[in-house]
């Protein structure tokens, strides 16, 4: 017998028309002390906390993120107009502290992943406050 109805997935809306969009996301798991600060350009997109997913619209192009920790990971992407890519921040064993990793995703595993995430807070989002 089936199951009644599953937790219902998150629907990504499509970029605007001649944007691109990333959805970051990253799943319950190893690492939950250690947020995994999303950076571009040195600049703070926004910190993904264990559980949580953002997606951020794009000018069409080259996109280079970055995550640290004790050691730091790099993620380039090539966004295209009118595409929605995913991204997968996992958290590795490190020395002293989990270390942060960027990957590229798919939709299928962000939408297996979807039934535990929540959106980041707003206050999540941008540069850090002080």
């Amino acid at each position: 017998k089936e199951e009644a109805a599953a937790v219902a997935m998150i629907d990504i809306a499509p970029p605007p028309p001649g944007k691109g969009q990333i959805v970051f996301f990253r799943r319950s798991a190893m690492g939950f002390a250690v947020g995994c600060q999303v950076n571009e350009n040195g600049q703070r997109v926004s910190g993904l906390g264990a559980g949580r997913y953002f997606s951020t619209v794009v000018e069409p192009g080259p996109k280079t993120y970055m995550v640290s920790s004790e050691a730091k990971d790099v993620l380039n992407l090539e966004v295209e107009p009118d595409e929605t890519q995913y991204v997968n921040c996992k958290i590795k064993m490190g020395i002293m502290m989990g270390r942060p990793n960027l990957a590229p995703s798919t939709k299928a595993e962000f939408d297996e992943a979807s039934k535990s995430l929540k959106m980041v807070d707003a206050d999540d989002m941008g540069p850090k406050k002080k």
